[in-house]
């Protein structure tokens, strides 16, 4: 059960992303800055994607966990 707790949200994320960067550039019009504006909007999702995806994954096992104070 806590496997699909991972699995699903990576999965739909990655799937948003994966489609802002495949359908994305064809939505771009006509001109002189068409390629790189297409390039753009490809790396603005691949940067999200990894940016989201480090963060998440970070979260899973932190290297630092909470410190509970010893009562004496």
């Amino acid at each position: 059960m806590y496997f699909m707790g991972i699995v699903i949200p990576m999965a739909v994320v990655t799937g948003f992303w994966a489609l802002v960067g495949i359908l994305g550039p064809f939505v771009v019009r006509r001109g002189p800055n068409q390629g790189i504006i297409r390039t753009m909007i490809v790396m603005t999702a691949v940067c999200c994607w990894a940016f989201w995806i480090l963060v998440y994954l970070h979260q899973l096992n932190p290297l630092i966990g909470p410190q509970i104070p010893d009562i004496d």
